[in-house]
C-alpha cells in the first residue's frame, strides 16, 4: 500500500475528531462560564434574569448545540441532513447578532459586566458581534468548499468564547482582564490551528487570514476601548 494514499485516507477520520472535541469543549466553557448565572442559576441564588437575556441565552445556546450537531452530522457522513439544518443555521445566526448586541448594550447600560467597566467591556461583545458577522459570513459563501466552510465555521464559533471564558471562575481570569480573556481565547484557536496544520501538513489559507482577524479585532478592541472616542461612542450607545 502506498503510504501517503495511507495518510490521506486517515486525513478525513482525524479532521472529524478535532472537530468533534473543539465542539464538546466550545459547549463545555459555555456551560461552565454561564453556569452560576444561568444554566444553574437556582442552586447559586443568582437573581432574576430578564426576558432579553433569557432570549440572549436560549439563542446563544441554540447556535452551540447545532455547531456540535452539525460536526456529529458530518462525522456521521449525513452531510445531506447537514446541509438542510445549515438553512436553520443561517436563521440562528442573524438572532446571535441582534440578540447579542441588544443585550451587550442593555448589560453595559444596567452596569453588567464580570469585571472590568461596562463601557470599556462593551467594546468586546460588540467587536464579537462584527467578527462573527464576518467569519458565518463568509463560511456561508464558502458552503461548497468544504474545507474553507468548516474551518470559517469552527473560527466563528470559538472566537464567541470570550464572554464565557471571562466568566469562568478562576482568579487568575478575573485578575487577568480583557487581555486574559482574549489570550485564552486565541489559546483554543491556536490549538485546533495546530493541530490542523501537522495533520494537514500546511495552515489552511482560511485558518491563517482568519486567525489573524480575530487577533487583530482583539488588539483593536483593547487599543479602542481606552479611548476617548470609544468612551463617547459608548456613553451614546448606552444612552
Amino acid at each position: 500500500m502506498n503510504p501517503e494514499s495511507s495518510v490521506a485516507s486517515l486525513r478525513p477520520r482525524t479532521d472529524r475528531a478535532l472537530y468533534t472535541w473543539a465542539a464538546l469543549v466550545a459547549v463545555l466553557i459555555v456551560f461552565a462560564g454561564f453556569a452560576r448565572s444561568y444554566y444553574l442559576k437556582g442552586l447559586f441564588g443568582a437573581p432574576a434574569l430578564t426576558g432579553l437575556v433569557h432570549l440572549h441565552g436560549v439563542v446563544m445556546s441554540l447556535w452551540f448545540a447545532l455547531f456540535a450537531v452539525q460536526v456529529w452530522l458530518v462525522a456521521r457522513g449525513r452531510t445531506a441532513v447537514h446541509r438542510r439544518l445549515g438553512l436553520a443555521g443561517g436563521a440562528i445566526a442573524i438572532a446571535v447578532i441582534a440578540v447579542g448586541t441588544l443585550t451587550a448594550i442593555t448589560a453595559a447600560r444596567l452596569g453588567h459586566t464580570p469585571g472590568p467597566p461596562p463601557k470599556v467591556f462593551l467594546a468586546v461583545p460588540l467587536g464579537e458581534m462584527v467578527v462573527f458577522t464576518a467569519l458565518v459570513s463568509l463560511g456561508l459563501a464558502y458552503r461548497h468548499r468544504p474545507a474553507a466552510h468548516k474551518r470559517l465555521l469552527l473560527l466563528a464559533s470559538l472566537s464567541m468564547l470570550t464572554p464565557a471564558i471571562a466568566r469562568l471562575p478562576l482568579e487568575f481570569i478575573r485578575g487577568g482582564g480583557i487581555p486574559v480573556y482574549f489570550a485564552l481565547t486565541d489559546l483554543c484557536l491556536v490549538a485546533c490551528i495546530a493541530v490542523d496544520t501537522v495533520r494537514q501538513r500546511r495552515l489552511h489559507p482560511a485558518f491563517g487570514w482568519g486567525l489573524l482577524f480575530v487577533a487583530g479585532s482583539q488588539g483593536f478592541r483593547l487599543w479602542l476601548s481606552g479611548t476617548p472616542f470609544w468612551d463617547r461612542i459608548a456613553t451614546w450607545l448606552i444612552g
